[in-house]
């Protein structure tokens, strides 16, 4: 059953497409540049778009000199008003630009957007049902803003094309776009939503 965007009821968010996460950054996406051109797309077709990005002290407990990924320990990166975490000069923001910081508790890690930050009262004073979720990475914020969006009652969609993964271990990208399906999201194309209508799966 295809669905038109609301633009009541419907908002983007767009998640990290930050320096740090795309080639040349510290934990860099390896495909991430590929999403911007797609998000670019999008971002007209919303009155209501949000921007987040990890938004770290130097000292956050997942940094770690020898990082092993795998069990989130990670190189130190988006380390607040550094030029790794400032969001790419290439998306095409809007005057007034919505960013949500997230992760700047040096003793919390904090891969959602709702989590420690307001997202969830600046959706509701809007009086947004529906959030569009694109951005980096699938398996880690992407996911986690995704699903606790779930939980906070949201229906979701995930533009599936534009979301890039670290993908680490193997396979751990495909797997999260499975797990946010089964637990409720829906998974869309930009193309389908650029055409007007989404034919939703």
């Amino acid at each position: 059953m295809p669905y038109k965007i609301d633009p009541r009821h419907d908002a983007l968010i767009v998640v990290d497409v930050q320096y740090d996460f795309l080639p040349g950054g510290n934990l860099p996406v390896s495909d991430g540049l590929e999403v911007i051109p797609i998000i670019n797309r999008l971002i007209p077709q919303f009155q209501h778009v949000f921007f987040t990005r990890d938004w770290h002290p130097a000292d956050h407990l997942s940094f770690s000199e020898f990082p092993k990924y795998t069990d989130k320990s990670w190189p130190p990166h988006a380390v607040m008003d550094t030029p790794g975490a400032q969001l790419h000069d290439d998306l095409r923001l809007p005057e007034t630009p919505r960013v949500i910081n997230k992760g700047s508790d040096p003793q919390k890690e904090a891969y959602s957007a709702f989590q420690g930050t307001n997202l969830e009262q600046q959706l509701r004073k809007l009086d947004t049902q529906r959030l569009f979720i694109c951005g980096l990475a699938t398996d880690y914020c992407v996911k986690h803003t995704a699903l606790d969006a779930l939980n906070n009652k949201f229906k979701v969609i995930l533009v599936e094309d534009a979301v890039r993964g670290v993908d680490n271990p193997p396979g751990s990208a495909a797997a999260a776009v499975t797990e946010m399906y089964s637990k409720g999201a829906l998974i869309a194309n930009s193309e389908d939503l650029l055409m007007g209508e989404l034919a939703l799966r």
